[in-house]
């Protein structure tokens, strides 16, 4: 009997973009839901931005690469939201600047949610009729809204936390666990020698993380988890932060003109969450710290930082979909390790530092257009983290993935994971 393949159990690949994209917007719509207009509107410093410009950079981003470049007689909702929305794209000509976003009360929360439907239909529509260049666009788009959800909920999270009253995102949702004792470390070595790194090719990734290349990894070991914070009360109570033998110069400079006594957020034995202060969690890894931090603490252990090879040689063969990330609208926060054996909390929890620079992997070419400048030109003063975070989209993240930020900044969900030569 002849062998029959049913058309409806096989996968349009037009339908799972359609819905892939279907469900990132919904889920940026559902991360606002309960702002007011002046929530999603206020910037609580350079770094952060509202919560509403989040919303129609997004959009201005779909509008602009696929619509407008890809869709025959397509005009533009309003002409002049691309100068309010544009983000760093010189190609695209000026913006607004990037600190007073803050000032942008109009157009309303409800105005971006309005276009946001208008691209979302126009989308829709042209899908089925998109070229393979332009569907690979969308692809980008929808793992570039993922990126702002996250930057959505920390920035949100920075913002609420500068409010006296300590308002919650999320009400009533307080998370209740039992206070639990960190397990104590372990350590599991890593792969040493030769290492193949960098995206392999299949599925999405962004430029940074290719092309592939060997590397040489030395002998070394990998802490089985990150650090909790129980931990970095030890490092607080010997003196972390008053040593500057604990410290790189850049590290000690900042420490001593910012006032740093404890991860951001913290305030005696209480850290603010997106819903509101709650009791720190000695069994939780420890989160929003800074690349010197992370540096001091690693000194103070006897340890250093990982490097990026190092991280993804021991991730490459774990679920990145695994962990604790992103799934719903909500109040987001790290969750102890659960106990397992082997390597722990390597996807979600939080991002990890690592001891690389953000660079050019070598033969590293950007991507033509405006396009290009999403990664390439970045590529100074940064250090790459690793593993994504409980604000990371499911489905985002991957061993190959590099995420980068400046040594000093700590508002992401950012931890670490020790390392040692053996």
């Amino acid at each position: 009997m002849a062998c029959r393949t049913d058309a409806s159990t096989r996968t349009d690949p037009i339908e799972v973009l359609t819905r892939r994209f279907a469900a990132t917007r919904r889920l940026s719509l559902g991360l606002v839901a309960g702002l007011s207009d002046a929530d999603a509107s206020a910037q609580s410093m350079p770094d952060a931005s509202p919560a509403k410009w989040h919303l129609a950079h997004t959009t201005w981003f779909f509008e602009t690469f696929v619509l407008r470049d890809h869709v025959p007689n397509y005009a533009l909702f309003d002409g002049r939201f691309p100068y309010l929305f544009n983000s760093y794209y010189e190609a695209e000509g000026p913006r607004h600047a990037r600190p007073h976003r803050g000032l942008l009360t109009r157009p309303s929360l409800d105005a971006v949610r309005a276009w946001r439907a208008h691209v979302d239909a126009a989308v829709a529509d042209a899908l089925p009729g998109l070229s393979a260049a332009a569907l690979a666009l969308v692809d980008l788009g929808i793992h570039h809204e993922q990126q702002h959800q996250e930057l959505l909920l920390t920035d949100l999270k920075h913002l609420f936390a500068q409010n006296p009253l300590g308002p919650a995102a999320w009400e009533n949702t307080a998370i209740a666990r039992e206070v639990a004792r960190f397990s104590a470390m372990e350590w599991i070595e890593g792969k040493a020698g030769i290492a193949t790194v960098g995206h392999a090719g299949e599925g999405f990734a962004f430029d940074c993380e290719g092309p592939r290349h060997e590397v040489l990894l030395a002998p070394h070991a990998l802490a089985n988890r990150p650090v909790t914070n129980g931990e970095w009360q030890q490092f607080i109570a010997d003196g972390g932060y008053r040593t500057p033998a604990l410290w790189l110069s850049d590290g000690w400079a900042w420490v001593q003109a910012e006032g740093v006594d404890a991860p951001a957020y913290w305030r005696e034995e209480q850290y603010f969450t997106l819903s509101g202060w709650q009791d720190i969690d000695p069994a939780a890894p420890v989160t929003h710290i800074s690349f010197f931090e992370a540096d001091a603490f690693a000194s103070w252990a006897g340890a250093r930082l990982p490097t990026e090879f190092e991280w993804e040689a021991a991730a490459t063969a774990l679920d990145p979909g695994g962990g604790d990330q992103l799934d719903a609208a909500g109040p987001v926060r790290p969750a102890p390790a659960s106990g397992d054996t082997g390597l722990q909390q390597m996807f979600g929890s939080v991002w990890e530092w690592t001891g690389s620079a953000y660079r050019p992997y070598p033969g590293f070419r950007a991507a033509p257009g405006a396009v290009g400048e999403y990664n390439g030109k970045f590529m100074s003063g940064q250090f790459v983290l690793r593993g994504g975070s409980c604000a990371t989209p499911r489905g985002h993240c991957r061993a190959s993935y590099r995420n980068f930020f400046y040594p000093h900044q700590r508002w992401q969900f950012t931890g670490l994971r020790l390392a040692k030569d053996i």
